[in-house]
């Protein structure tokens, strides 16, 4: 006797879909969290708005259905995070998880000292990124290339950290050697490497540092209020932002009538009305019929959110 065909059991969200905001663990990748939300909500369209190192925890953006396009319209160029910074210790990677270079005894730094630290690498400032990073190099991301043994060496780029503040700090002995952990917060850019921050103010200092801890707190509109864990989302499988509350917390907005609203499922655009950047098209009851781009005379679409014939 043949087997019996396996039915596929139907995916837990609709064709629209919305927005995960998970706050993931720490030792899993980016793709470990996708491929995990996936067999939860039993659908392939899901992915991820920009990276969390493995040791990294919190906030990770994931789109599902639909609203998987709008990922690379949402403007998450601002980040925030705490992390905890070790003094006195630089390692291969500039985080816990790398070999060690160096060891220098760090408890003779002053507060003082480190905070002028901080204070330099605070602000508009150029930064090299970890040769650990996910940066393209001849088309092959640098940590591939690091992994390989290769020299890696990667160009400073234009950064801004527009907050560096010190919590705390501790002075932990370690064997014959005191180190300094620091716990921080920074609000930055989109590009900015906490390690290399934690590598530059060692440097400076004499002593070397890294990173032993990272938890990002939020990433554009998207905090830690919103986020859930992977744990909580298998007990209750169901979208933290559907497509419409998506584009209302992550987009300016305007409001349109109901002939403009078919117009847009057509594809066809709207006269402007000055907002600048992307932006959503809301219907007056708050469904999401297409993001927006002004220029020039034309306000048009640069997603339908609901298009003629593919959503009704």
């Amino acid at each position: 006797m043949g087997r019996e065909p396996r039915t596929r059991e139907p995916a837990l969200v609709d064709a629209l879909g919305g927005l995960l905001v998970v706050d993931k663990d720490g030792g899993m990748t980016s793709h470990d969290v996708v491929s995990r939300c996936r067999k939860i909500l039993r659908t392939r369209k899901i992915g991820h708005a920009g990276t969390l190192d493995p040791m990294a925890t919190g906030v990770l953006v994931l789109g599902v259905e639909r609203a998987t396009k709008m990922l690379g319209l949402l403007s998450l160029t601002t980040k925030a995070y705490s992390a905890t910074i070790r003094l006195g210790q630089a390692t291969v990677t500039d985080d816990a998880e790398g070999e060690v270079l160096s060891t220098t005894a760090a408890a003779h730094l002053a507060d003082a000292e480190i905070a002028s630290g901080v204070a330099r690498l605070t602000g508009d400032i150029q930064q090299v990124p970890a040769t650990v990073s996910a940066i393209k190099v001849d088309g092959e991301r640098a940590y591939a290339r690091a992994r390989a043994g290769q020299d890696v060496r990667l160009a400073a780029r234009p950064v801004t950290v527009s907050r560096f503040d010190i919590l705390e700090r501790r002075d932990i002995e370690t064997g014959t050697t005191t180190f300094i952990d620091l716990d921080v917060e920074v609000d930055c850019s989109s590009g900015t490497y906490i390690r290399a921050l934690a590598r530059d103010l060692g440097e400076s200092l004499g002593v070397g540092g890294h990173l032993t801890a990272l938890r990002r707190t939020r990433v554009g509109p998207f905090t830690l209020e919103h986020a859930r864990t992977l744990d909580r989302l298998a007990d209750d499988p169901v979208l933290n932002l559907g497509i419409d509350s998506a584009a209302r917390l992550a987009f300016p907005h305007r409001t349109i009538t109901d002939t403009e609203a078919e117009s847009l499922r057509d594809g066809r655009w709207l006269d402007p009305v000055g907002i600048p950047g992307v932006h959503a098209a809301l219907t007056e009851d708050g469904k999401a019929i297409a993001l927006l781009e002004e220029k020039g005379k034309r306000s048009s679409p640069v997603l339908v959110v609901r298009p003629r014939g593919l959503i009704d």
